[in-house]
Protein backbone atom coordinates (compact mmCIF):
# COMPACT_ATOMS: atom_id res chain seq x y z
CA UNK A 1 0.00 0.00 0.00
CA UNK A 2 1.26 3.76 -1.05
CA UNK A 3 0.63 6.71 0.70
CA UNK A 4 -0.28 10.19 -0.60
CA UNK A 5 -1.51 13.55 0.45
CA UNK A 6 -3.85 16.34 -0.38
CA UNK A 7 -2.71 19.95 -0.71
CA UNK A 8 -5.16 22.33 0.55
CA UNK A 9 -5.61 25.81 -0.73
CA UNK A 10 -7.97 27.99 1.55
CA UNK A 11 -9.09 30.99 1.98
CA UNK A 12 -8.94 34.27 0.07
CA UNK A 13 -5.14 34.37 -0.74
CA UNK A 14 -4.19 30.45 -0.42
CA UNK A 15 -0.69 29.61 -0.40
CA UNK A 16 0.50 25.83 -0.92
CA UNK A 17 2.22 24.05 2.04
CA UNK A 18 5.31 22.83 -0.30
CA UNK A 19 7.20 22.20 3.00
CA UNK A 20 4.45 19.31 3.87
CA UNK A 21 4.90 18.44 0.01
CA UNK A 22 8.34 17.94 0.54
CA UNK A 23 8.32 16.32 3.78
CA UNK A 24 6.16 13.33 1.88
CA UNK A 25 8.31 13.51 -1.06
CA UNK A 26 11.37 12.42 1.68
CA UNK A 27 9.42 10.39 3.13
CA UNK A 28 8.41 8.10 0.31
CA UNK A 29 4.55 9.29 -0.53
CA UNK A 30 3.70 8.29 -4.08
CA UNK A 31 1.23 11.23 -4.49
CA UNK A 32 0.02 14.40 -4.47
CA UNK A 33 -3.30 15.51 -5.40
CA UNK A 34 -5.10 19.09 -5.31
CA UNK A 35 -8.76 19.82 -5.83
CA UNK A 36 -11.09 22.57 -7.09
CA UNK A 37 -14.61 23.74 -6.57
CA UNK A 38 -15.50 27.19 -7.59
CA UNK A 39 -12.28 28.80 -5.66
CA UNK A 40 -8.64 27.67 -6.86
CA UNK A 41 -8.37 25.75 -9.65
CA UNK A 42 -6.96 21.64 -9.51
CA UNK A 43 -4.05 22.13 -12.49
CA UNK A 44 -2.58 25.47 -11.34
CA UNK A 45 -1.19 23.70 -7.87
CA UNK A 46 -0.28 20.79 -9.73
CA UNK A 47 1.79 22.32 -11.91
CA UNK A 48 3.28 24.20 -8.96
CA UNK A 49 3.99 20.69 -7.23
CA UNK A 50 5.53 19.06 -9.81
CA UNK A 51 8.10 21.88 -10.98
CA UNK A 52 9.29 21.88 -7.18
CA UNK A 53 9.12 18.45 -6.86
CA UNK A 54 11.27 15.05 -8.48
CA UNK A 55 9.85 11.71 -7.67
CA UNK A 56 5.94 12.08 -6.06
CA UNK A 57 3.31 11.95 -8.66
CA UNK A 58 0.66 14.81 -8.82
CA UNK A 59 -2.76 14.85 -9.62
CA UNK A 60 -6.28 16.39 -9.53
CA UNK A 61 -8.22 15.57 -7.53
CA UNK A 62 -10.61 16.13 -9.58
CA UNK A 63 -10.31 17.78 -12.47
CA UNK A 64 -14.14 19.08 -13.01
CA UNK A 65 -15.46 17.95 -16.40
CA UNK A 66 -17.54 20.97 -17.60
CA UNK A 67 -15.22 23.36 -16.87
CA UNK A 68 -12.40 21.86 -19.78
CA UNK A 69 -13.25 20.37 -22.91
CA UNK A 70 -11.84 17.05 -23.56
CA UNK A 71 -9.55 18.35 -26.25
CA UNK A 72 -8.23 21.47 -23.53
CA UNK A 73 -7.73 18.64 -20.68
CA UNK A 74 -6.37 16.65 -23.11
CA UNK A 75 -3.40 19.18 -23.55
CA UNK A 76 -2.86 20.20 -20.17
CA UNK A 77 -2.40 16.30 -19.29
CA UNK A 78 0.05 15.84 -21.93
CA UNK A 79 1.65 19.49 -21.18
CA UNK A 80 1.99 18.28 -17.62
CA UNK A 81 3.44 14.96 -18.43
CA UNK A 82 6.03 16.25 -20.94
CA UNK A 83 7.44 18.80 -17.94
CA UNK A 84 7.51 16.38 -15.14
CA UNK A 85 8.43 13.08 -17.05
CA UNK A 86 5.42 11.60 -16.79
CA UNK A 87 4.69 12.43 -12.91
CA UNK A 88 1.50 13.53 -13.74
CA UNK A 89 -2.26 11.71 -12.86
CA UNK A 90 -5.21 12.33 -14.44
CA UNK A 91 -8.34 12.83 -11.73
CA UNK A 92 -11.57 13.88 -13.39
CA UNK A 93 -14.79 14.25 -12.14
CA UNK A 94 -18.23 16.13 -12.45
CA UNK A 95 -19.10 18.07 -9.65
CA UNK A 96 -22.41 18.30 -8.55
CA UNK A 97 -25.55 20.14 -10.55
CA UNK A 98 -25.48 23.23 -7.86
CA UNK A 99 -21.64 23.80 -9.52
CA UNK A 100 -21.96 22.71 -12.74
CA UNK A 101 -25.08 24.56 -13.78
CA UNK A 102 -24.34 27.55 -11.16
CA UNK A 103 -21.12 28.10 -11.55
CA UNK A 104 -19.90 27.19 -14.99
CA UNK A 105 -23.18 27.31 -16.39
CA UNK A 106 -23.50 24.76 -18.71
CA UNK A 107 -26.08 21.80 -18.61
CA UNK A 108 -25.55 19.00 -15.60
CA UNK A 109 -26.42 16.38 -18.28
CA UNK A 110 -25.41 12.52 -18.28
CA UNK A 111 -22.41 12.15 -15.49
CA UNK A 112 -21.53 8.90 -16.22
CA UNK A 113 -22.47 8.91 -19.64
CA UNK A 114 -20.34 12.06 -20.01
CA UNK A 115 -17.56 10.99 -17.58
CA UNK A 116 -16.86 7.87 -19.84
CA UNK A 117 -16.87 10.35 -22.74
CA UNK A 118 -14.52 12.57 -21.69
CA UNK A 119 -11.89 9.70 -20.69
CA UNK A 120 -12.20 8.15 -24.00
CA UNK A 121 -11.74 11.16 -25.84
CA UNK A 122 -8.58 11.86 -23.98
CA UNK A 123 -6.73 8.63 -24.97
CA UNK A 124 -7.80 8.78 -28.45
CA UNK A 125 -5.74 11.85 -28.16
CA UNK A 126 -2.89 10.28 -26.42
CA UNK A 127 -2.95 7.59 -28.44
CA UNK A 128 -2.17 9.65 -31.75
CA UNK A 129 -3.42 6.33 -33.92
CA UNK A 130 -5.75 9.06 -36.34
CA UNK A 131 -7.13 12.40 -35.99
CA UNK A 132 -9.68 13.13 -33.33
CA UNK A 133 -13.19 12.49 -34.19
CA UNK A 134 -15.95 11.07 -31.80
CA UNK A 135 -19.88 11.07 -31.69
CA UNK A 136 -21.07 10.37 -28.11
CA UNK A 137 -24.10 11.48 -26.31
CA UNK A 138 -22.46 14.03 -24.69
CA UNK A 139 -19.91 14.90 -27.06
CA UNK A 140 -19.38 15.18 -30.74
CA UNK A 141 -16.04 16.24 -32.65
CA UNK A 142 -15.96 17.70 -34.71
CA UNK A 143 -18.70 19.79 -33.66
CA UNK A 144 -22.14 19.13 -36.09
CA UNK A 145 -24.67 21.38 -33.86
CA UNK A 146 -27.41 23.30 -36.14
CA UNK A 147 -24.87 26.32 -35.68
CA UNK A 148 -21.37 25.25 -36.78
CA UNK A 149 -20.02 26.96 -39.61
CA UNK A 150 -19.03 23.21 -41.16
CA UNK A 151 -15.19 24.95 -41.35
CA UNK A 152 -14.47 22.28 -38.14
CA UNK A 153 -12.23 18.93 -39.64
CA UNK A 154 -10.60 16.71 -37.35
CA UNK A 155 -6.91 17.18 -36.07
CA UNK A 156 -4.43 15.03 -34.51
CA UNK A 157 -2.27 16.73 -31.55
CA UNK A 158 1.26 17.59 -32.78
CA UNK A 159 2.84 16.87 -29.09
CA UNK A 160 3.14 13.14 -28.32
CA UNK A 161 1.28 12.38 -25.05
CA UNK A 162 1.66 9.25 -23.52
CA UNK A 163 -0.84 6.74 -23.72
CA UNK A 164 -0.25 5.26 -19.94
CA UNK A 165 -1.26 8.16 -18.50
CA UNK A 166 -3.47 7.15 -15.42
CA UNK A 167 -6.93 7.95 -14.79
CA UNK A 168 -8.93 8.65 -12.03
CA UNK A 169 -12.55 9.67 -10.83
CA UNK A 170 -13.85 10.61 -7.23
CA UNK A 171 -17.56 9.48 -7.85
CA UNK A 172 -18.62 8.20 -4.85
CA UNK A 173 -22.03 6.94 -5.23
CA UNK A 174 -22.02 3.09 -6.54
CA UNK A 175 -22.94 3.93 -10.27
CA UNK A 176 -20.17 6.51 -10.35
CA UNK A 177 -17.79 3.86 -8.69
CA UNK A 178 -18.88 1.31 -11.77
CA UNK A 179 -17.92 4.31 -14.25
CA UNK A 180 -14.74 4.36 -12.54
CA UNK A 181 -14.35 0.38 -13.24
CA UNK A 182 -15.64 0.60 -16.23
CA UNK A 183 -13.02 3.76 -17.72
CA UNK A 184 -10.86 4.94 -15.18
CA UNK A 185 -7.23 3.56 -13.49
CA UNK A 186 -7.84 4.00 -9.75
CA UNK A 187 -10.48 6.44 -7.66
CA UNK A 188 -10.61 8.48 -4.95
CA UNK A 189 -13.33 7.68 -2.81
CA UNK A 190 -14.50 9.74 0.29
CA UNK A 191 -16.13 8.54 3.69
CA UNK A 192 -14.03 4.90 3.30
CA UNK A 193 -14.11 2.52 5.60
CA UNK A 194 -12.03 -0.43 6.12
CA UNK A 195 -13.99 -2.61 7.72
CA UNK A 196 -16.26 -2.16 4.82
CA UNK A 197 -14.23 -1.80 1.79
CA UNK A 198 -16.76 -3.25 -0.12
CA UNK A 199 -18.87 -0.52 -0.27
CA UNK A 200 -16.46 0.72 -2.64
CA UNK A 201 -14.68 -2.68 -4.21
CA UNK A 202 -18.22 -4.43 -5.48
CA UNK A 203 -19.33 -1.65 -7.96
CA UNK A 204 -16.13 -1.39 -9.15
CA UNK A 205 -15.68 -5.12 -10.07
CA UNK A 206 -19.45 -4.74 -11.41
CA UNK A 207 -18.24 -1.89 -13.85
CA UNK A 208 -15.16 -3.74 -15.25
CA UNK A 209 -16.99 -6.50 -15.68
CA UNK A 210 -19.59 -5.21 -17.80
CA UNK A 211 -16.82 -3.44 -19.99
CA UNK A 212 -14.99 -6.40 -20.47
CA UNK A 213 -12.18 -5.77 -18.52
CA UNK A 214 -10.48 -8.43 -15.88
CA UNK A 215 -12.73 -8.00 -12.84
CA UNK A 216 -9.87 -7.76 -10.44
CA UNK A 217 -8.60 -4.67 -8.54
CA UNK A 218 -4.90 -5.48 -9.31
CA UNK A 219 -3.66 -2.57 -10.90
CA UNK A 220 -6.38 -0.61 -9.61
CA UNK A 221 -5.93 1.96 -7.29
CA UNK A 222 -8.36 2.25 -5.09
CA UNK A 223 -7.46 5.87 -3.13
CA UNK A 224 -9.23 6.74 -0.79
CA UNK A 225 -9.02 10.40 1.61
CA UNK A 226 -8.73 9.90 4.98
CA UNK A 227 -8.89 12.43 7.65
CA UNK A 228 -5.76 11.99 10.10
CA UNK A 229 -5.60 14.60 13.86
CA UNK A 230 -2.86 13.60 15.74
CA UNK A 231 -3.05 14.37 19.11
CA UNK A 232 -3.04 13.17 23.00
CA UNK A 233 -6.43 14.31 23.46
CA UNK A 234 -9.17 12.09 21.25
CA UNK A 235 -12.08 13.80 22.02
CA UNK A 236 -10.36 17.07 20.71
CA UNK A 237 -9.05 15.28 17.70
CA UNK A 238 -12.56 14.42 16.75
CA UNK A 239 -13.85 17.63 17.13
CA UNK A 240 -11.60 19.02 14.39
CA UNK A 241 -12.63 16.46 12.02
CA UNK A 242 -16.67 16.93 13.21
CA UNK A 243 -17.47 20.30 11.13
CA UNK A 244 -16.25 19.50 7.74
CA UNK A 245 -18.29 15.99 8.37
CA UNK A 246 -21.14 18.00 9.11
CA UNK A 247 -20.35 20.07 6.46
CA UNK A 248 -20.35 17.12 3.48
CA UNK A 249 -23.25 14.86 5.44
CA UNK A 250 -25.39 17.48 5.85
CA UNK A 251 -25.05 20.62 3.49
CA UNK A 252 -23.48 18.95 0.54
CA UNK A 253 -26.21 19.32 -2.06
CA UNK A 254 -29.86 19.37 -1.19
CA UNK A 255 -31.93 17.36 0.96
CA UNK A 256 -33.24 15.08 -1.72
CA UNK A 257 -29.70 14.64 -3.16
CA UNK A 258 -26.47 14.41 -1.03
CA UNK A 259 -24.14 12.14 -2.44
CA UNK A 260 -22.44 12.57 0.84
CA UNK A 261 -25.40 11.59 3.13
CA UNK A 262 -25.74 8.67 1.05
CA UNK A 263 -22.42 6.91 1.96
CA UNK A 264 -22.96 7.82 5.90
CA UNK A 265 -26.47 6.14 5.52
CA UNK A 266 -24.14 3.20 3.16
CA UNK A 267 -21.68 2.68 6.11
CA UNK A 268 -24.81 2.38 8.84
CA UNK A 269 -25.19 5.61 10.01
CA UNK A 270 -28.47 6.46 8.44
CA UNK A 271 -30.28 8.04 11.59
CA UNK A 272 -27.00 9.84 12.32
CA UNK A 273 -27.42 11.08 8.35
CA UNK A 274 -30.50 12.22 8.86
CA UNK A 275 -30.61 14.25 11.29
CA UNK A 276 -27.43 16.01 10.78
CA UNK A 277 -28.56 17.11 7.51
CA UNK A 278 -31.86 17.92 8.96
CA UNK A 279 -29.93 20.31 11.71
CA UNK A 280 -27.55 21.44 8.99
CA UNK A 281 -30.17 22.59 6.60
CA UNK A 282 -31.90 24.19 9.65
CA UNK A 283 -28.94 26.01 10.25
CA UNK A 284 -27.74 24.70 13.28
CA UNK A 285 -24.27 23.69 12.22
CA UNK A 286 -22.80 23.79 15.24
CA UNK A 287 -25.47 21.03 16.62
CA UNK A 288 -24.82 19.17 13.25
CA UNK A 289 -21.34 18.75 13.84
CA UNK A 290 -22.32 17.93 17.51
CA UNK A 291 -24.20 14.86 15.96
CA UNK A 292 -21.34 13.42 14.04
CA UNK A 293 -20.68 9.92 15.96
CA UNK A 294 -17.64 8.97 17.16
CA UNK A 295 -17.85 5.41 15.90
CA UNK A 296 -18.17 7.21 12.51
CA UNK A 297 -15.11 9.15 12.81
CA UNK A 298 -13.39 6.57 14.19
CA UNK A 299 -14.62 4.39 11.29
CA UNK A 300 -13.04 6.82 8.07
CA UNK A 301 -10.36 8.78 10.19
CA UNK A 302 -7.14 8.16 12.17
CA UNK A 303 -7.50 10.19 14.97
CA UNK A 304 -5.35 10.72 18.66
CA UNK A 305 -2.19 9.73 19.90
CA UNK A 306 0.67 7.98 18.02
CA UNK A 307 -0.14 4.81 19.87
CA UNK A 308 -3.86 4.40 18.81
CA UNK A 309 -3.24 5.51 15.36
CA UNK A 310 -0.57 2.68 14.69
CA UNK A 311 -3.09 0.53 15.92
CA UNK A 312 -6.12 1.29 13.74
CA UNK A 313 -3.70 1.56 10.89
CA UNK A 314 -3.64 -2.34 10.81
CA UNK A 315 -6.98 -2.58 9.49
CA UNK A 316 -5.93 -0.06 6.69
CA UNK A 317 -2.77 -2.07 6.17
CA UNK A 318 -5.11 -5.54 6.13
CA UNK A 319 -7.52 -3.57 3.71
CA UNK A 320 -4.35 -2.64 1.50
CA UNK A 321 -3.05 -6.59 1.43
CA UNK A 322 -6.65 -7.64 0.53
CA UNK A 323 -5.89 -5.35 -2.25
CA UNK A 324 -9.04 -3.23 -1.49
CA UNK A 325 -7.29 -0.58 -0.93
CA UNK A 326 -3.64 0.97 -3.60
CA UNK A 327 -3.15 3.97 -1.65
CA UNK A 328 -4.14 5.93 1.82
CA UNK A 329 -4.45 9.76 1.15
CA UNK A 330 -3.89 11.69 3.75
CA UNK A 331 -5.80 14.73 4.56
CA UNK A 332 -5.20 17.26 7.32
CA UNK A 333 -2.36 15.44 8.51
CA UNK A 334 1.05 17.12 10.21
CA UNK A 335 4.53 16.12 9.49
CA UNK A 336 4.38 14.71 12.87
CA UNK A 337 1.27 12.16 11.82
CA UNK A 338 2.77 11.70 8.39
CA UNK A 339 6.45 10.43 9.51
CA UNK A 340 4.13 8.25 12.01
CA UNK A 341 2.31 6.49 9.45
CA UNK A 342 5.11 6.43 6.46
CA UNK A 343 6.82 4.52 9.58
CA UNK A 344 4.25 1.98 9.90
CA UNK A 345 3.20 1.54 6.43
CA UNK A 346 6.25 2.06 3.99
Amino acid sequence: MQLGITLKLAGATPQPDMDSVLEAERLGFSQVWTGESYSTDAISPVAWVLARTTKIKAGTGIMQIPARTPACAAMTAMTLQALSGNRFLCGVGVSGPQVVEGWHGVRFGKPMTRTKEYIAIIRQILAREKPLTFAGEEYVIPYAGPDASGLGKPLRSIIHGDPSLKFYTASITPAGLRTAGEAADGTLPIFYSPHQPEIVSAPILEGMKKAGRTPSLAGFDVAPYVQVRLGDDVAACRDLIRPELALYIGGMGARSKNFYNDVARKLGYAEAAAKIQDLYLDGKKTEAAAAVPDALIDEISLVGPAARIRDRLEAWKAAGRAGHVGTMVLRGASKDAMRLIAEAVL
